[in-house]
This record gives structure tokens, sequence and C-alpha cells, in this order.
């Protein structure tokens, strides 16, 4: 089981309380940051992500910690009846709300507050189930995986994008320097949250990647894995399918 690394190190809350608590303190500043810190790559990668999800024409689409939507949205290029969106953070899910509201797509995608790792959903219900940065605040990794593999039907697809550490000199370097250095200072002047984007490097670090992570995917029943790394391993896209 990996290291839990929490946002607040010196509360007495839960991971997933002090989680929620982080992205609504910085829900109105999320999707600012997201794109800022990243250059922009990562609406790249969210649409290398769904694109695994085209030979699958899926339906009904699970979006898990959805946020604002993003991933959501970027999913309506399937062209799927509806997707359900569900985030821990009220705040997260309500900016992702006025985002659908304002671009009209209020009939296909549908946001929900809830806990990934304690999903509503009957059994065997979504064709596919997306993660774009976020099995990595789970509180119980195993628990969240094995939810999502629960509710997807047999031959269901899961996409999982998160964060990873790039291995390759000199790019583990310079990255490792703006990860753990640049990121935090920019992160608290535009969110005011020190915490959250202190965070985001220690619970990278401290997150299993690659086949370590695939073989977690594996011991809760997901049968065909693989990982794509993608901008010289900053991120991977995980593809996982229930047989």
């Amino acid at each position: 089981m990996s290291e839990i690394i929490t946002p607040y190190g010196n509360s007495n809350a839960t991971k997933k309380e002090q989680v929620a608590t982080m992205f609504d303190n910085i829900a109105g500043n999320y999707d600012f940051l997201n794109h800022f810190l990243s250059f922009g790559i990562d609406i790249v990668w969210r649409k290398k992500t769904i694109r695994l999800l085209k030979p699958y024409y899926p339906k009904y689409i699970l979006d898990v910690a959805t946020g604002t939507g993003d991933l959501a949205i970027t999913a309506l290029s399937l062209n799927p009846d509806k997707i359900i969106g569900i985030d821990i953070s009220e705040k997260m899910i309500e900016v992702g709300k006025e985002k659908i509201k304002q671009k009209k797509l209020t009939e296909k995608i549908q946001l929900l507050p809830g806990d990934s790792e304690k999903l509503i959903f009957n059994d065997n219900t979504f064709d596919a189930v997306t993660v774009a940065f976020g099995v990595r605040n789970f509180e119980n990794l195993e628990k969240g995986l094995r939810d999502i593999h629960r509710v997807l039907k047999p031959n269901g697809v899961a996409v999982i994008l998160e964060f990873s550490m790039p291995v390759k000199f000199p790019v583990k370097q310079l990255y490792s320097f703006y990860f753990k250095r640049i990121l935090p200072i920019i992160g608290k002047m535009i969110s005011k949250d020190y915490a959250a984007y202190t965070y985001l490097p220690s619970s990278v670090m401290a997150f299993p990647q690659g086949k370590e992570f695939e073989g977690i995917l594996n011991s809760v029943g997901f049968n065909t894995t693989k990982s794509i790394p993608v901008t010289f391993g900053i991120a991977t896209i995980y593809f996982a399918q229930k047989n």
C-alpha cells in the first residue's frame, strides 16, 4: 500500500476530508491554475485520454473525481448518450455546473457531489469510467479502484490520467525543480492555499506509477491493463478493461 500523503499535515481530519477542503479552497482558481501551471499541456493529455475510448463507443460514461468537469466535457467528442461526473468537493461541482450551463451541455452532462470510493451506482452500470488527476487523492486507492471496477459493465473500460515523475535526465531534474520549488510559489500566489501546491508534488512522488500501478489495477479485478507515459513521463495514461 502506498504512503498516505495529506494536504494539511498538522490536521486531524482524514485524507478524504482534507482533500475536500483543499479543493473547496482552490475551486475558483482551479481551471486557470491547471492550464497555467502545465502550460496548457493538460488539455492535450485529456484529449489523448479520451481518444483511447473511441474504439469502444461508450454511451454511458462516469467521470470520477470530475472536478470542474473538464474531462467530462472532453468526452463529449465520443458522442455518448450521458456523462455523469462526481466529486467530493461541492464547490468544484458548483464551478463545473456553471461552466456546463454556460456551454449549454446540461442535457448531456450531469455533475453530482459524491465519494469516489463509495460510488452510489449499481454494479455493471457504465460502459466507461474516466478519471483525471483524481486517483492520487483517494484515501484508500484499492477501495476506489475496486468500486470503479464494480460499476463498469463487463468489457467496460477505465482510462485514468495521472501525474507521474519523469525518469530520464535532464527532464527528471528540471521537472523536479519546477515541481518542488516553482509550482508551490505560483500556486500560493494565485490560489492563496500554499498547502494545495506543496501537497501536489508530495502526493505525486509517493504515488505508484507505471507497472506498479498496473499491478494494483490487476489486483482489484481488471484483466487488461497498460500504461502510456506522455510528455516525457510528466503524466501517464492508464488503460484498464473489465473482462
